[in-house]
């Protein structure tokens, strides 16, 4: 009888010794946030012409679905290795990694909620209102939840950054598949498509090696061999190894917020540029320079690419528009197309020239304007990064001036759209993550997770996300850190449970495809009601 009373209580099962009073937080800053998010929201439509209440409520609420599960699906992952460590209780553990999640989406740059969008058919995006344009969002959406739901309820880590992306492409081919004949119509970015993909591919096998590797070094030069047995007892680990676990724990949480709310918030702007562009069209909230400073750096990149014009060869004011559209759907410059920029670029400028400030631009004006910047920037693109038309230095840092004056104006997300992607991944990761947090601690290897190999996994799995964040990529916290679990296993010789490793591949391997055909179904289903 005593063995069995002096046996470790289940980790899961530790109570947090705080009562309610966690709780009670949470909903304080539940109400709270909510509350700021409407008046916002209030008060950025108070001057639009018109507000679709109804389809804006679902539209927001499936986005914000989304994330939701985003939350209790993937930062699940970041709260395994200190509960299984002994390092927080479950409950501590889990509002913890929420509330840095919710710190890593204010804090955000939104470079990855761009990167993602721009996978989108260009003329969707510029169009996003129309029939195509909603269906475009609804899909993808719709597609992600249902897949995200599905391996949530298995029990197994699938990527939510894997899912989207599938979306994405899925929508991408359907938006092909559905064009008439002959017509221009573009699909995916698949240069894109590749770096992304490269950098879901890379990291979950830079997961497993670094950790793997990591856990290796730390045996040789900390040699305590209980830092590297499963725990057996209540107790937590030393101090130390403790702080280092809460520390990587809260990184892991941070920079997945920073990293995956990002998804989100891009679908969000989507949504609301659709649903209500003279509001959200454009950013009516820059500095009080800033309408002066576009206008000075679209004179510079006009005449940076007037030297680049050959000889005899015009367009017409009426097909500046029709030209540039047609290089960024084909991602073919021609001669046509730099005079043709040239001219896009003088024609905007004029148009927003008469007003003080973006916020005075006539909301019959906006959406078309927006669209003008919108497609400007996807065609600078293909001179910047893509490097289809040669300049030379100095053109090119007057091209790439002109380029961020003009994402200015168009890709920026409301502090208010920040908050409540937040809510919503804070409030995902503290209601539905136990079923993946068993998985991670008790599955992937045949023993549990000891103090060190939580600690390696975690330390790689941080560094990995922000460095990935820093370069606007989306990563998978999903894969980085189960693979960096597994990898730790391997390398203390724990031994890995190849159903669940089969699993987990199993999942990698099918999210893609499986995304893809959801989206790529729902989007042809739903263009012959809307």
């Amino acid at each position: 009888m005593a063995d069995v009373t002096s046996r470790p209580m289940h980790p899961l099962d530790r109570p947090s010794g705080l009562g309610n009073a966690p709780n009670i937080v949470v909903v304080l800053i539940v109400l709270g946030g909510l509350g700021y998010v409407c008046y916002a929201l209030a008060a950025d439509l108070t001057g639009a012409v018109a507000v679709p209440w109804i389809l804006l409520g679902i539209a927001l609420l499936i986005a914000l679905g989304f994330e939701f599960v985003n939350g209790f699906h993937d930062t699940a992952n970041a709260v395994a290795t200190v509960i299984y460590t002994r390092s927080l209780p479950a409950e501590i553990a889990v509002i913890w990694s929420g509330f840095f999640n919710f710190l890593g989406v204010l804090t955000s740059s939104g470079a990855v909620a761009f990167g993602i969008i721009s996978l989108l058919p260009v003329e969707l995006i510029m169009q996003v209102g129309s029939g195509a344009g909603m269906a475009m969002v609804f899909s993808l959406l719709i597609a992600a939840i249902l897949w995200n739901l599905g391996t949530w309820y298995f029990g197994l880590p699938a990527s939510s950054s894997h899912t989207m992306v599938g979306s994405i492409i899925g929508v991408g081919l359907a938006n092909q598949f559905l064009a008439p004949a002959g017509s221009a119509t573009s699909g995916v970015d698949w240069s894109q498509a590749y770096n992304i993909g490269m950098s879901l591919l890379v990291s979950p096998i830079f997961g497993f090696f670094l950790a793997g590797g990591l856990l290796l070094l730390m045996k040789f030069v900390v040699r305590n061999k209980a830092l590297y047995q499963e725990p057996k007892t209540d107790a937590p680990p030393p101090l130390w190894i403790r702080g280092l676990l809460v520390l990587t724990c809260t990184l892991v949480s941070f920079f997945h917020g920073s990293n995956d709310g990002q998804k989100g918030m891009g679908l969000i702007m989507l949504i609301l540029i659709g649903v209500v562009p003279t509001a959200f069209a454009l950013n009516r909230t820059p500095d009080a320079n800033y309408l002066q400073t576009y206008k000075a750096a679209s004179a510079s990149a006009g005449d940076a690419l007037g030297n680049y014009i050959k000889p005899g060869v015009t367009v017409a004011p009426g097909d500046a528009k029709a030209k540039v559209a047609q290089a960024v759907r084909t991602r073919v410059w021609t001669d046509e197309t730099t005079p043709a920029l040239k001219l896009l670029i003088e024609q905007t400028n004029g148009e927003i020239s008469p007003y003080g400030s973006v916020a005075d631009v006539p909301p019959n004006l906006v959406t078309n304007t927006r669209n003008d910047m919108y497609l400007i920037s996807e065609a600078l693109k293909l001179i910047d990064s893509k490097k289809l038309l040669p300049v030379s230095d100095a053109d090119l840092k007057t091209i790439k001036a002109y380029h961020a004056a003009a994402d200015h104006t168009t890709k920026f997300i409301p502090t208010w759209v920040k908050v409540a992607v937040a809510l919503a991944l804070g409030l995902g990761t503290m209601v539905g993550w136990r079923r993946i947090v068993i998985t991670v601690g008790e599955k992937i290897g045949k023993t549990h997770l000891t103090y060190g190999q939580g600690a390696a996994a975690e330390i790689v799995a941080a560094a990995t996300i922000g460095a990935a964040d820093y370069m606007g990529l989306p990563v998978s916290t999903t894969h980085v850190l189960s693979s960096g679990v597994a990898g730790t296993m391997a390398a203390n010789g724990s031994g890995l449970q190849m159903s669940t490793v089969r699993n987990l591949a199993l999942a990698w391997v099918l999210t893609l495809p499986i995304a893809m055909a959801l989206s790529f179904g729902l989007f042809v289903l739903m263009r012959q009601f809307i």
